[in-house]
C-alpha cells in the first residue's frame, strides 16, 4: 500500500472534497492521458474515503500511482499538500490506517510487516528487476524518486502503520 498526497490545497472544506476529486479525475484523464484516476483510494482531511480507480474497492485493480510497483500494490492519496506546511489531521491518518488494514487484510497481509517487491521499471530509487524490501504501508518516495507524500505525511507513516495493525486486530 503506497501512501501519496495530491499536492493540492489544504484550504478546503470537506464539502469541497467531491469537486476536488472531480478536478483530479479531469487532470488524470485529460492532462495525463490515463483512462481513470491513478490512485485506488483518496482520503480527505475529515477522514472521508473515496473510491478512486474504478473496478471495485475489494478487487485487485491495477493503479497508476507508483511507477515500477503498480502491479502488486494499491495507492491511497490524501487530499492536500504535506510537503509545504500541511499537517495531516488525526481523522485523515485514522482513515488511511483503517483503509490500509482492511485492504491488506483481504489478502491476509499485516500492515506492520515488510514485503519484497520487484521493480518493473527504473524508478530513480530501484532499477528494473531489482528487489525492494518495503513496509507494507509505504510512502510513494520509498519506491519512486519523489518528495511525495510530503514530509509531514511521511513522518506520520510509522503511527499510521501502528494504527493499521491495531485496526486489523480489532476487526478479526
Amino acid at each position: 500500500m503506497f501512501v501519496h498526497h495530491t499536492a493540492g490545497t489544504n484550504d478546503y472544506s470537506c464539502a469541497d472534497s467531491p469537486a476536488i476529486m472531480r478536478a483530479i479525475l479531469v487532470y488524470h484523464v485529460r492532462t495525463e492521458g490515463w483512462n481513470d484516476l491513478g490512485y485506488n483510494f483518496f482520503v480527505d482531511k475529515c477522514g472521508t474515503v473515496f473510491e478512486g480507480r474504478a473496478g471495485g474497492v475489494g478487487q485487485r485493480v491495477r493503479g497508476a500511482h507508483t511507477y515500477g510497483f503498480n502491479g502488486d500494490s494499491a495507492g491511497i492519496s490524501l487530499l492536500g499538500d504535506y510537503e509545504n506546511g500541511g499537517t495531516p489531521t488525526a481523522a485523515a491518518k485514522q482513515a488511511i490506517a483503517d483503509l490500509a488494514a482492511w485492504k491488506l487484510g483481504l489478502d491476509g497481509v499485516d500492515p506492520q510487516a515488510e514485503v519484497t517487491l520487484t521493480a518493473a521499471g527504473d524508478t530513480g530509487v530501484y532499477k528494473t528487476g531489482q528487489k525492494a524490501v518495503l513496509n507494507t504501508v509505504s510512502g510513494h518516495r520509498d519506491g519512486y524518486a519523489t518528495l511525495c507524500p510530503g514530509k509531514t505525511l511521511y513522518s506520520a507513516l510509522p503511527g499510521i502503520r501502528t494504527a493499521a495493525g491495531q485496526s486489523r486486530h480489532a476487526t478479526r
